[in-house]
């Protein structure tokens, strides 16, 4: 095992993987600037400047997906996905069903997500609901260097169009970039569990749609994904100067979706917690609930999301996303006792 950053992880997998595979290539904007190892040790005929038209770019990996290739495209931020979505939509995710599986799109696209940092609402989306939503499209979504380097690995083999998204909160360079711009005195609330972590040396493939159980308890479910997973581990320890005992889900994946782990750790406690910084109406929160009534199971329910457009302020914006003190709040309630936390 190697102590790595959640960054570094990522750069090191696809490092190994283009060395094995010389269809692999990255193509989007400044990549080259940005994944400058890579551009040293590849080329760039394998890392590839865009312009910045992301409905361009996308479009064309997907038909270098089709011919054979197994591209990486790099949407610089989730919330510029939209610029793309024809193509993602109507043309990656549909192509094996229409095509009866004679044709594919191995594509992954990796862009950034998260907010926390004060970038407005056209930048600090999640998103990763809306895209869970169409049929034939994986969505991953690591919280820690471990798992965004094994995630990685599955992303790439997979046959099927892939959206790979980073919290930003998690990775160093995008850190660097927000300290910027006369934010260098904000203090971030990054995961330090999540940023910087062991990573196996040898590489480790994740399946995905397998959950990972971070923290084994009796009394109530939490359920979470990227940087909701460290909010509720930070929520489950103060919850248990309370004799509240937590267990807490790492989805790592949206789409596929561990329903097993989600339905026998539920049936176990009875209560479920889903800490989602993603939109809360029509989102993972109400799909992960509808998962449990369809299994039959009895429990008691609580949701945390985002509920509005995520304000510009950053102390405004820290009231709108899910934290540990409305998580404490939610778990209170639902257990029927007054919050002390």
């Amino acid at each position: 095992m190697r102590q790595k950053t959640f960054a570094q992880a990522i750069e090191d997998a696809l490092a190994f993987a283009m060395a094995k595979d010389p269809r692999i290539i990255i193509i989007g904007e400044d990549v080259q600037m940005i994944r400058v190892n890579l551009t040293a040790r590849f080329g760039t005929d394998r890392v590839l400047a865009a312009p910045i038209s992301e409905a361009a770019f996308v479009s064309a990996a997907i038909h270098a997906a089709m011919a054979g290739m197994r591209p990486i495209v790099e949407v610089m931020i989730v919330d510029f996905i939209a610029v793309a979505m024809d193509s993602i939509l109507n043309h990656a995710a549909k192509i094996r069903a229409f095509s009866g599986g004679r044709w594919n799109a191995p594509i992954v696209i990796r862009t950034a997500c998260g907010g926390g940092y004060g970038d407005g609402g056209q930048h600090m989306q999640s998103l990763w609901g809306w895209l869970a939503h169409i049929p034939g499209i994986s969505v991953v979504v690591p919280s820690n260097p471990e798992d965004a380097a094994g995630l990685m690995f599955s992303a790439i083999e997979d046959e099927n169009p892939v959206i790979y998204l980073e919290h930003k909160l998690l990775a160093d360079y995008w850190l660097e970039f927000m300290g910027k711009g006369g934010r260098n005195t904000v203090e971030f609330n990054v995961p330090a569990a999540g940023a910087l972590g062991k990573v196996s040396v040898s590489p480790v493939n994740i399946p995905l749609g397998k959950a990972r159980i971070c923290k084994e308890g009796a009394d109530l479910t939490m359920v979470s994904l990227g940087v909701g997973v460290h909010r509720a581990l930070e929520a489950a320890g103060e919850l248990a100067h309370e004799k509240i005992d937590c267990e807490v889900i790492d989805l790592r994946t949206v789409q596929p979706l561990d329903q097993d782990t989600i339905c026998a750790s539920v049936s176990k406690t009875g209560r479920l917690l889903v800490i989602d910084e993603d939109y809360l109406r029509f989102g993972l929160t109400g799909e992960i609930a509808a998962v449990c009534l369809e299994n039959n199971l009895q429990f008691k329910y609580q949701r945390i999301a985002t509920e509005t457009t995520i304000p510009y302020s950053h102390e405004r914006e820290l009231q709108v996303l899910p934290n540990s003190e409305r998580i404490c709040r939610a778990a209170c309630k639902m257990l029927g006792i007054p919050p002390k936390v």
